[in-house]
């Protein structure tokens, strides 16, 4: 008869082990995000809890100056430079991942961090501004409007989703992949550069501190709005590999497995500092267009700017052009990703976000999270909500109001070189 004290002891080395390989695994990852993010310091209670509140402050920093760089370029542009910022550690756990040749987890690293933004990030917005909302007035939001001047991030962010549909059909992510990735954000960002400051009479809907900086001289703007990024992003860069191996900690301790923490634990931990800028906007019901296109631009940016590094840096490992081969499970993965993002911008396309949206993107996320033996089911879900939103947009609507709205401005200013938003923007409803 077999000792139950030694199956015990055998399991806790099992146990033991797996702790082990994702601690190791976490290591890994985290010191390639700063030179001093290899090691965590022993020390005491504030020692060790200064990282939480560091990324705090510098989420508000940042959220600060894009406040304010918003009426010195244009706000698509302003939150472009924001979601680099935020961007950077998600970044760097990538491009470790990618170097490390290790397809399985490239594919769930990038794919987790996506459905997260929109699965976790637009219905938390609209949890957010509908709770401000109540608070602040007594009154439940339904919707989110957005104004015209978004309809740029919502037609742009169709382009990388249907250009992946090549990529998942071919089964591969290859170096011309990254070349044309790249390229539709470069036109993302040639148009984004179209479109004008806001208008100075916004000023006053700012929050105080970004509303005492807008009322310096030009020449002071400038310069506390670059001093904002600069301290807001060194502060984030410093405190970044800390707060990380904190959260880490917590998660080898919970024996988190291997997958699982590429997939969703570290993609979390990496867009915190974006997740809490977009808290701090959607607070206020006038602020939650500005939330929610904070994370659309983060979700460009990934889809063009993510994958295509992950080619390059994949050749550089190995030395020579390399493409990247997916499996049935990688491309069900990237397949699951498609759906739901394309999803959200057939929501987003008639330019608002109503709670049963957000809602139900919330809920589909939730299943495929917590029972992932069902993404073929959820993704089947997806297909056919799209589906339906077509349908209604050929029926009902005739045509996809983002576009029209793109169409329209465009034509009406590019001749000029810059789009007008003052005389365009939809009427509040």
């Amino acid at each position: 008869m077999s000792d139950p004290t030694t199956h015990r002891r055998a399991a806790e080395r099992g146990c033991g082990g797996v702790r082990e390989r994702v601690r190791r695994r976490a290591a890994g990852v985290v010191a390639a995000l700063l030179p001093a993010g290899g090691t965590a310091g022993p020390g005491g209670f504030w020692l060790n809890a200064w990282p939480f509140p560091a990324v705090v402050f510098s989420a508000f920093l940042i959220a600060w100056g894009a406040e304010c760089a918003q009426f010195l370029v244009s706000q698509g542009l302003a939150l472009a430079i924001l979601a680099w910022l935020q961007a950077l550690p998600e970044f760097a756990v990538e491009a470790v991942i990618a170097w490390s040749r290790h397809v399985p987890y490239m594919t769930a690293n990038f794919t987790g961090s996506l459905r997260l933004i929109v699965g976790l990030g637009w219905p938390l917005i609209f949890a957010v501004a509908a709770i401000g909302g109540w608070i602040r007035e007594r009154r439940l939001i339904r919707r989110i409007h957005l104004e015209d001047e978004h309809c740029v991030e919502v037609c742009a962010l169709g382009l990388p989703i249907l250009y992946f549909l090549v990529i998942y059909f071919k089964g591969s992510l290859t170096l011309v992949d990254a070349a044309v990735l790249m390229v539709i954000y470069a036109l993302y960002l040639f148009v984004l550069n179209k479109v004008p400051p806001r208008e100075t009479e916004d000023i006053e809907d700012l929050e105080a501190i970004p509303r005492r900086i807008m009322r310096l001289p030009r020449g002071g703007q400038i310069a506390t709005v670059l001093i904002l990024f600069a301290v807001g992003g060194g502060l984030l860069y410093v405190s970044a590999a800390p707060f990380l191996h904190g959260m880490l900690r917590l998660a080898v301790y919970l024996g988190v497995s291997e997958y699982l923490f590429i997939q969703w634990v570290a993609p979390f931990l990496s867009e915190f500092p974006e997740f809490f800028s977009m808290m701090y906007w959607a607070r206020r019901a006038s602020k939650a267009p500005m939330a929610l296109m904070n994370l659309v631009s983060a979700n460009i940016n990934q889809w063009t700017m993510l994958a295509a590094m992950i080619p390059i840096v994949y050749s550089l490992s190995m030395r020579a052009p390399s493409s990247i081969p997916f499996d049935a499970m990688q491309r069900s993965e990237i397949l699951l990703t498609i759906a739901q993002s394309m999803l959200g911008m057939l929501l987003l396309s008639n330019m608002s976000f109503h709670m049963f949206e957000a809602g139900g993107i919330f809920v589909l996320w939730a299943v495929q999270f917590v029972v992932p033996h069902l993404h073929a089911e959820v993704t089947a879900v997806y297909f056919a909500w799209v589906a339906y939103e077509l349908l209604v947009t050929v029926a009902v609507r005739r045509r996809l109001a983002a576009c029209s709205a793109f169409a329209r401005v465009w034509r009406a200013h590019a001749s000029r070189g810059r789009l007008a938003t003052a005389g365009d923007r939809r009427p509040d409803r």
